[in-house]
């Protein structure tokens, strides 16, 4: 018996593969449950790259002090001054990732590249079936954005991950094993 169950529901996408649709971009304001903050020498070309690069919008900005951007529902970041002096780091140790879909990694890759040659890599499959592609900001942040392939619950990948437990969606292990909530 397993923990886990499948609570894709939950997500703002629960197709996988080519025919998932990324939802909206979400405009409410709410009690975020998580968001990253981002120090920037220069808040304009921050909010300019993460909109033009990444698809964010500016929900608000409160001038010289911060810029809320937002993506999906909880897809938010804060970009706020850094502190005088302060360098940006060549390799960030720590990582952002965001959930997309797998229409939106190649114009990410195109608009990303062409705002800062150099400063993506990937996309690259993973072993658990996403695409994820990386991309380090003017900033110095590390921001991969990750979306589902199909997933083929017969494949090595449902085998390997049923083995740690995890079992595919649909699949007579995969059931909700009892009641969740």
């Amino acid at each position: 018996m397993s923990d886990f169950f499948n609570a894709f529901e939950m997500g703002p996408v629960s197709e996988r593969g080519p025919k998932a649709v990324a939802p909206e971009v979400f405009r409410g304001i709410y009690a975020m449950p998580v968001f990253v903050t981002v120090p920037t020498s220069d808040l304009a070309a921050s909010t300019d790259f993460w909109v033009r690069g990444f698809g964010f919008i500016e929900l608000f900005s409160i001038p010289g002090q911060v810029v809320h951007l937002r993506r999906w529902a909880f897809q938010d970041v804060l970009l706020v001054p850094a502190e005088a002096g302060a360098e940006v780091p060549e390799v960030p140790a720590m990582s952002v990732s965001f959930l997309c879909v797998l229409s939106e990694i190649d114009p990410l890759v195109k608009a990303c590249s062409e705002l800062v040659p150099g400063s993506v890599t990937g996309p690259r499959d993973t072993p658990w079936r996403t695409r994820d592609v990386e991309v380090i900001t003017p900033e110095g942040a590390r921001v991969v954005f990750t979306a589902a392939q199909e997933f083929d619950p017969d494949s090595q990948e449902a085998h390997d991950l049923a083995s740690a437990g995890i079992f595919a969606p649909g699949s007579a292990e995969g059931g909700h094993n009892g009641v969740h909530g």
